[in-house]
Protein backbone atom coordinates (compact mmCIF):
# COMPACT_ATOMS: atom_id res chain seq x y z
CA UNK A 1 0.00 0.00 0.00
CA UNK A 2 1.49 3.44 -0.49
CA UNK A 3 2.10 5.77 2.08
CA UNK A 4 0.64 8.81 3.02
CA UNK A 5 2.15 12.15 4.20
CA UNK A 6 2.49 11.15 7.60
CA UNK A 7 4.17 7.79 6.19
CA UNK A 8 1.11 5.61 7.39
CA UNK A 9 -0.02 3.26 5.23
CA UNK A 10 -3.72 2.96 3.59
CA UNK A 11 -5.53 1.44 0.55
CA UNK A 12 -5.29 3.84 -3.10
CA UNK A 13 -8.54 5.68 -2.92
CA UNK A 14 -10.06 8.47 -4.90
CA UNK A 15 -11.37 9.89 -1.81
CA UNK A 16 -8.49 11.94 0.35
CA UNK A 17 -8.30 12.31 4.15
CA UNK A 18 -8.75 15.84 4.52
CA UNK A 19 -5.05 16.09 6.21
CA UNK A 20 -3.68 14.70 2.39
CA UNK A 21 -6.18 17.24 0.59
CA UNK A 22 -4.61 20.07 2.90
CA UNK A 23 -1.06 19.10 1.76
CA UNK A 24 -1.77 18.97 -1.62
CA UNK A 25 -2.80 22.77 -1.14
CA UNK A 26 0.80 23.55 0.36
CA UNK A 27 2.75 20.80 -2.00
CA UNK A 28 1.71 20.58 -5.81
CA UNK A 29 4.07 17.92 -6.64
CA UNK A 30 2.33 15.14 -4.04
CA UNK A 31 0.40 12.66 -5.85
CA UNK A 32 -2.93 12.06 -5.87
CA UNK A 33 -3.43 8.39 -4.03
CA UNK A 34 -5.96 7.38 -6.38
CA UNK A 35 -6.05 4.69 -9.54
CA UNK A 36 -7.05 4.32 -12.74
CA UNK A 37 -8.03 6.93 -15.59
CA UNK A 38 -9.21 10.09 -15.19
CA UNK A 39 -10.83 12.29 -18.09
CA UNK A 40 -10.70 16.16 -18.57
CA UNK A 41 -13.40 17.08 -20.72
CA UNK A 42 -12.23 20.65 -22.11
CA UNK A 43 -8.81 19.42 -22.53
CA UNK A 44 -8.62 21.47 -25.37
CA UNK A 45 -9.48 25.07 -23.87
CA UNK A 46 -7.36 26.86 -21.35
CA UNK A 47 -8.23 25.60 -17.48
CA UNK A 48 -8.46 21.71 -19.14
CA UNK A 49 -4.86 22.04 -20.48
CA UNK A 50 -3.28 23.31 -17.62
CA UNK A 51 -5.52 20.74 -15.83
CA UNK A 52 -4.17 17.65 -18.00
CA UNK A 53 -0.22 18.83 -17.43
CA UNK A 54 -0.64 18.72 -13.58
CA UNK A 55 -2.18 15.51 -13.33
CA UNK A 56 -0.08 13.73 -16.24
CA UNK A 57 3.07 15.45 -14.25
CA UNK A 58 1.55 13.43 -11.27
CA UNK A 59 2.07 10.47 -12.96
CA UNK A 60 -1.78 9.83 -13.89
CA UNK A 61 -3.60 8.27 -16.65
CA UNK A 62 -5.48 11.29 -18.71
CA UNK A 63 -7.71 11.00 -21.37
CA UNK A 64 -8.78 13.93 -22.82
CA UNK A 65 -11.46 15.10 -24.57
CA UNK A 66 -12.37 18.47 -26.26
CA UNK A 67 -14.98 19.29 -29.55
CA UNK A 68 -12.04 21.04 -31.34
CA UNK A 69 -9.67 19.72 -33.75
CA UNK A 70 -6.74 18.69 -31.79
CA UNK A 71 -4.54 21.39 -34.01
CA UNK A 72 -6.26 24.15 -31.80
CA UNK A 73 -5.55 22.82 -28.68
CA UNK A 74 -3.93 25.34 -26.58
CA UNK A 75 -1.89 22.47 -25.29
CA UNK A 76 -1.75 18.56 -26.67
CA UNK A 77 0.39 16.53 -24.46
CA UNK A 78 1.55 13.43 -26.50
CA UNK A 79 1.32 11.55 -22.92
CA UNK A 80 -2.32 11.75 -22.59
CA UNK A 81 -5.18 9.70 -24.84
CA UNK A 82 -6.62 12.63 -26.99
CA UNK A 83 -9.71 12.64 -28.33
CA UNK A 84 -11.82 14.93 -30.57
CA UNK A 85 -15.83 14.72 -29.35
CA UNK A 86 -18.52 17.04 -29.62
CA UNK A 87 -20.25 16.67 -25.73
CA UNK A 88 -23.08 17.63 -26.52
CA UNK A 89 -24.18 14.31 -27.65
CA UNK A 90 -25.03 11.55 -25.74
CA UNK A 91 -23.30 8.80 -27.33
CA UNK A 92 -19.86 10.70 -27.54
CA UNK A 93 -20.27 11.67 -23.64
CA UNK A 94 -20.11 7.97 -23.41
CA UNK A 95 -17.37 6.89 -24.98
CA UNK A 96 -15.14 9.75 -22.86
CA UNK A 97 -16.19 8.70 -19.61
CA UNK A 98 -15.71 4.63 -20.25
CA UNK A 99 -13.31 2.77 -18.00
CA UNK A 100 -12.61 6.02 -15.72
CA UNK A 101 -12.89 6.67 -12.15
CA UNK A 102 -12.56 10.95 -12.27
CA UNK A 103 -14.81 12.84 -14.98
CA UNK A 104 -13.64 16.69 -14.82
CA UNK A 105 -15.90 18.77 -16.72
CA UNK A 106 -14.74 22.26 -17.49
CA UNK A 107 -15.78 21.36 -21.60
CA UNK A 108 -18.27 25.02 -22.10
CA UNK A 109 -19.45 27.49 -24.74
CA UNK A 110 -17.81 30.26 -23.47
CA UNK A 111 -15.67 33.48 -23.44
CA UNK A 112 -15.41 37.11 -21.75
CA UNK A 113 -18.33 39.03 -21.43
CA UNK A 114 -18.64 40.38 -25.03
CA UNK A 115 -18.90 37.06 -25.86
CA UNK A 116 -21.29 35.65 -23.35
CA UNK A 117 -23.59 38.89 -23.74
CA UNK A 118 -23.92 38.60 -27.20
CA UNK A 119 -24.18 34.64 -27.34
CA UNK A 120 -26.24 33.45 -24.47
CA UNK A 121 -28.13 30.51 -26.72
CA UNK A 122 -24.85 28.82 -27.31
CA UNK A 123 -23.93 29.36 -23.64
CA UNK A 124 -26.77 27.55 -22.57
CA UNK A 125 -26.57 24.84 -24.99
CA UNK A 126 -23.46 23.90 -22.80
CA UNK A 127 -26.41 22.22 -20.55
CA UNK A 128 -26.18 19.73 -23.07
CA UNK A 129 -22.86 18.89 -22.56
CA UNK A 130 -23.08 18.72 -18.44
CA UNK A 131 -26.39 16.89 -18.44
CA UNK A 132 -25.26 14.25 -20.64
CA UNK A 133 -21.98 13.43 -18.82
CA UNK A 134 -23.76 13.20 -15.72
CA UNK A 135 -25.91 10.10 -17.65
CA UNK A 136 -22.76 8.50 -19.01
CA UNK A 137 -21.21 9.19 -15.88
CA UNK A 138 -24.05 7.15 -13.96
CA UNK A 139 -24.33 4.68 -16.01
CA UNK A 140 -20.42 4.04 -15.84
CA UNK A 141 -19.95 3.53 -12.52
CA UNK A 142 -17.45 6.81 -12.65
CA UNK A 143 -15.84 7.13 -8.55
CA UNK A 144 -16.44 11.21 -8.85
CA UNK A 145 -17.40 13.96 -10.94
CA UNK A 146 -16.69 17.39 -10.97
CA UNK A 147 -18.51 20.53 -12.81
CA UNK A 148 -16.62 23.79 -13.19
CA UNK A 149 -19.40 26.22 -12.24
CA UNK A 150 -19.09 30.51 -12.55
CA UNK A 151 -19.34 33.26 -10.33
CA UNK A 152 -21.96 34.36 -12.88
CA UNK A 153 -23.90 32.02 -10.98
CA UNK A 154 -24.13 34.52 -7.93
CA UNK A 155 -27.45 36.90 -8.36
CA UNK A 156 -27.14 40.18 -10.34
CA UNK A 157 -28.84 42.07 -7.46
CA UNK A 158 -25.45 41.45 -5.42
CA UNK A 159 -23.05 43.02 -7.93
CA UNK A 160 -24.16 46.21 -8.54
CA UNK A 161 -21.44 48.54 -6.39
CA UNK A 162 -18.16 48.17 -7.38
CA UNK A 163 -17.45 48.26 -3.75
CA UNK A 164 -18.44 44.57 -3.37
CA UNK A 165 -19.61 42.40 -0.61
CA UNK A 166 -17.56 39.51 -1.23
CA UNK A 167 -19.96 36.79 -2.09
CA UNK A 168 -20.29 33.83 -0.50
CA UNK A 169 -21.61 30.78 -1.58
CA UNK A 170 -25.21 30.97 -0.26
CA UNK A 171 -25.89 34.33 -2.19
CA UNK A 172 -26.72 32.40 -5.57
CA UNK A 173 -30.01 32.06 -3.76
CA UNK A 174 -32.75 33.40 -5.05
CA UNK A 175 -31.57 32.78 -8.16
CA UNK A 176 -31.21 35.89 -10.69
CA UNK A 177 -27.47 34.97 -12.29
CA UNK A 178 -25.78 36.40 -14.91
CA UNK A 179 -28.35 35.62 -18.28
CA UNK A 180 -27.52 33.11 -20.53
CA UNK A 181 -24.16 31.56 -19.13
CA UNK A 182 -25.05 31.84 -15.44
CA UNK A 183 -28.17 30.33 -16.02
CA UNK A 184 -26.71 27.33 -17.61
CA UNK A 185 -24.24 27.38 -14.27
CA UNK A 186 -26.36 27.32 -11.91
CA UNK A 187 -28.87 24.93 -13.57
CA UNK A 188 -25.86 22.49 -14.13
CA UNK A 189 -24.97 22.73 -10.54
CA UNK A 190 -28.31 21.45 -9.82
CA UNK A 191 -28.11 19.14 -11.86
CA UNK A 192 -24.89 17.73 -10.10
CA UNK A 193 -26.95 17.74 -6.76
CA UNK A 194 -29.85 15.97 -7.46
CA UNK A 195 -28.05 13.17 -9.24
CA UNK A 196 -25.70 12.83 -5.99
CA UNK A 197 -28.80 12.83 -4.06
CA UNK A 198 -30.69 10.65 -6.15
CA UNK A 199 -28.75 8.20 -8.18
CA UNK A 200 -25.62 8.15 -4.66
CA UNK A 201 -23.03 9.84 -8.07
CA UNK A 202 -20.17 11.93 -5.73
CA UNK A 203 -20.37 15.29 -7.52
CA UNK A 204 -18.12 18.56 -6.85
CA UNK A 205 -18.90 21.93 -8.06
CA UNK A 206 -16.32 24.61 -8.27
CA UNK A 207 -17.38 28.05 -8.92
CA UNK A 208 -14.47 29.87 -10.80
CA UNK A 209 -13.91 33.87 -10.44
CA UNK A 210 -11.83 34.81 -13.84
CA UNK A 211 -9.38 32.74 -14.27
CA UNK A 212 -6.29 33.96 -16.44
CA UNK A 213 -2.58 33.00 -16.93
CA UNK A 214 -0.66 31.40 -20.58
CA UNK A 215 -1.66 29.17 -22.85
CA UNK A 216 -5.31 30.71 -23.25
CA UNK A 217 -7.31 32.86 -25.37
CA UNK A 218 -6.22 36.42 -25.81
CA UNK A 219 -8.35 37.76 -28.99
CA UNK A 220 -11.02 36.75 -31.21
CA UNK A 221 -13.42 37.95 -29.03
CA UNK A 222 -13.88 35.10 -26.30
CA UNK A 223 -10.60 36.25 -24.13
CA UNK A 224 -11.52 37.66 -20.38
CA UNK A 225 -9.61 41.02 -18.97
CA UNK A 226 -6.31 39.91 -17.90
CA UNK A 227 -5.55 38.59 -21.59
CA UNK A 228 -7.45 41.17 -23.16
CA UNK A 229 -5.88 44.38 -21.16
CA UNK A 230 -2.55 42.45 -21.51
CA UNK A 231 -2.88 42.22 -25.68
CA UNK A 232 -4.26 46.08 -26.20
CA UNK A 233 -0.92 47.12 -24.19
CA UNK A 234 1.09 44.74 -26.67
CA UNK A 235 -0.53 45.92 -29.84
CA UNK A 236 -0.25 49.51 -28.31
CA UNK A 237 3.54 48.93 -27.29
CA UNK A 238 4.01 47.39 -30.60
CA UNK A 239 2.35 49.79 -33.19
CA UNK A 240 3.38 52.83 -31.80
CA UNK A 241 0.23 54.17 -31.02
CA UNK A 242 -0.23 54.56 -27.43
CA UNK A 243 -3.89 54.32 -27.23
CA UNK A 244 -5.98 51.81 -24.90
CA UNK A 245 -9.91 51.42 -25.37
CA UNK A 246 -11.37 50.04 -22.57
CA UNK A 247 -15.18 49.01 -21.87
CA UNK A 248 -17.11 50.70 -19.44
CA UNK A 249 -15.85 53.38 -17.15
CA UNK A 250 -12.60 51.52 -15.65
CA UNK A 251 -14.30 51.29 -11.84
CA UNK A 252 -15.84 48.35 -11.78
CA UNK A 253 -14.23 45.76 -9.53
CA UNK A 254 -13.36 41.78 -10.35
CA UNK A 255 -10.72 39.60 -8.47
CA UNK A 256 -8.45 37.08 -10.75
CA UNK A 257 -7.09 33.99 -10.21
CA UNK A 258 -3.99 32.96 -11.77
CA UNK A 259 -4.01 29.62 -13.36
CA UNK A 260 -2.01 27.38 -11.28
CA UNK A 261 -4.40 28.59 -8.41
CA UNK A 262 -6.90 26.70 -10.33
CA UNK A 263 -5.59 24.02 -10.81
CA UNK A 264 -4.37 23.13 -7.59
CA UNK A 265 -8.26 24.36 -6.04
CA UNK A 266 -9.90 22.53 -8.54
CA UNK A 267 -8.55 18.67 -7.86
CA UNK A 268 -8.77 19.63 -3.76
CA UNK A 269 -12.43 20.08 -4.24
CA UNK A 270 -12.74 17.23 -6.49
CA UNK A 271 -11.38 15.26 -3.75
CA UNK A 272 -12.60 16.96 -0.68
CA UNK A 273 -15.78 15.50 1.53
CA UNK A 274 -17.82 19.58 0.91
CA UNK A 275 -20.82 18.63 -1.67
CA UNK A 276 -21.98 22.24 -2.11
CA UNK A 277 -20.67 24.56 -4.52
CA UNK A 278 -18.01 25.82 -3.37
CA UNK A 279 -15.97 29.48 -4.45
CA UNK A 280 -12.79 29.16 -6.57
CA UNK A 281 -11.03 32.03 -6.80
CA UNK A 282 -8.56 34.93 -5.20
CA UNK A 283 -9.83 37.82 -2.79
CA UNK A 284 -7.32 40.62 -4.46
CA UNK A 285 -9.81 42.72 -5.68
CA UNK A 286 -9.16 45.85 -8.22
CA UNK A 287 -10.56 48.02 -10.79
CA UNK A 288 -10.06 47.33 -14.10
CA UNK A 289 -8.11 51.06 -14.55
CA UNK A 290 -6.03 49.38 -11.66
CA UNK A 291 -5.78 46.22 -13.64
CA UNK A 292 -4.31 49.11 -16.86
CA UNK A 293 -2.13 50.17 -14.38
CA UNK A 294 -0.23 46.53 -13.80
CA UNK A 295 -0.28 45.88 -17.22
CA UNK A 296 1.51 49.33 -17.96
CA UNK A 297 3.86 48.99 -15.76
CA UNK A 298 4.79 45.72 -16.23
CA UNK A 299 4.94 46.95 -20.08
CA UNK A 300 7.01 50.04 -19.24
CA UNK A 301 4.11 51.75 -21.17
CA UNK A 302 1.68 54.79 -20.34
CA UNK A 303 -1.36 54.67 -22.44
CA UNK A 304 -4.25 57.52 -23.94
CA UNK A 305 -7.74 55.87 -22.22
CA UNK A 306 -10.33 55.72 -24.13
CA UNK A 307 -13.33 54.74 -21.92
CA UNK A 308 -16.04 52.78 -24.27
CA UNK A 309 -19.35 53.13 -22.55
CA UNK A 310 -21.27 51.34 -24.67
CA UNK A 311 -19.39 48.08 -24.63
CA UNK A 312 -20.18 44.92 -22.52
CA UNK A 313 -18.78 45.62 -18.98
CA UNK A 314 -20.64 43.18 -16.88
CA UNK A 315 -21.92 43.60 -13.49
CA UNK A 316 -20.61 46.70 -11.72
CA UNK A 317 -18.63 44.51 -9.06
CA UNK A 318 -17.74 41.10 -7.80
CA UNK A 319 -15.43 39.35 -5.75
CA UNK A 320 -14.70 35.80 -4.06
CA UNK A 321 -15.63 35.35 -0.17
CA UNK A 322 -13.00 32.62 0.48
CA UNK A 323 -14.12 31.78 4.21
CA UNK A 324 -15.33 28.42 3.46
CA UNK A 325 -12.53 26.93 1.63
CA UNK A 326 -9.88 28.08 4.18
CA UNK A 327 -12.18 27.07 6.82
CA UNK A 328 -12.34 23.70 4.94
CA UNK A 329 -8.84 23.55 3.26
CA UNK A 330 -6.60 25.89 5.17
CA UNK A 331 -6.00 27.37 1.49
CA UNK A 332 -7.23 29.68 -0.91
CA UNK A 333 -5.77 31.16 -3.80
CA UNK A 334 -3.24 33.57 -3.19
CA UNK A 335 -0.83 34.52 -6.32
CA UNK A 336 -0.12 38.03 -6.38
CA UNK A 337 -2.03 39.74 -9.80
CA UNK A 338 1.35 41.32 -10.12
CA UNK A 339 3.10 38.49 -10.23
CA UNK A 340 0.63 36.59 -12.36
CA UNK A 341 0.02 38.62 -14.53
CA UNK A 342 3.91 39.25 -15.62
CA UNK A 343 3.87 35.75 -16.68
CA UNK A 344 0.98 35.98 -18.34
CA UNK A 345 1.91 39.30 -20.57
CA UNK A 346 5.21 37.97 -21.21
CA UNK A 347 3.45 34.67 -22.33
CA UNK A 348 1.16 36.84 -24.69
CA UNK A 349 3.95 38.84 -26.15
CA UNK A 350 5.74 36.17 -27.30
CA UNK A 351 3.00 35.42 -29.58
CA UNK A 352 2.36 38.62 -30.90
CA UNK A 353 5.58 40.09 -31.29
CA UNK A 354 6.95 39.93 -34.82
CA UNK A 355 9.49 38.33 -33.84
CA UNK A 356 8.05 35.06 -32.22
CA UNK A 357 7.51 32.09 -33.88
CA UNK A 358 4.16 30.72 -35.81
CA UNK A 359 1.57 30.71 -33.35
CA UNK A 360 -0.42 27.29 -34.42
CA UNK A 361 1.64 24.93 -33.12
CA UNK A 362 0.74 23.60 -29.27
CA UNK A 363 2.22 20.68 -29.02
CA UNK A 364 3.38 21.15 -25.48
CA UNK A 365 6.74 19.35 -24.13
CA UNK A 366 6.51 16.11 -22.73
CA UNK A 367 6.20 15.32 -18.98
CA UNK A 368 9.64 15.03 -17.02
CA UNK A 369 9.96 11.38 -15.83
Amino acid sequence: MPLDHRGQRHAATTKLPLAVIRQIGHNSSLLLMASGKIVVCGAGGFIGGHLVGDLLRQGRKVRAVDVKSLDEWFQLFPESENLQLDLQERKNCERAVADVDLVYNLAADMGGMGFIESNKALCMLSVLINTHLVMAAKDAGVDRFFYASSACAYAADKQTDPNVTALKEEDAYPAMPEDGYGWEKLFSERMCRHFREDFGLTTRVARYHNVYGPHGTYDGGREKAPAAICRKVIEAKLSGKHEIEIWGDGKQTRSFMWIDDCVKGTQMIMNGDYVDPLNLGSSELVTINHLVDIVEEIAGVKLKRRYNLAAPKGVNGRNSDNTLIRKLFGWEPSTRLRDGLDQTYRWIYDQMAPASPVRSPRLAAPMPR
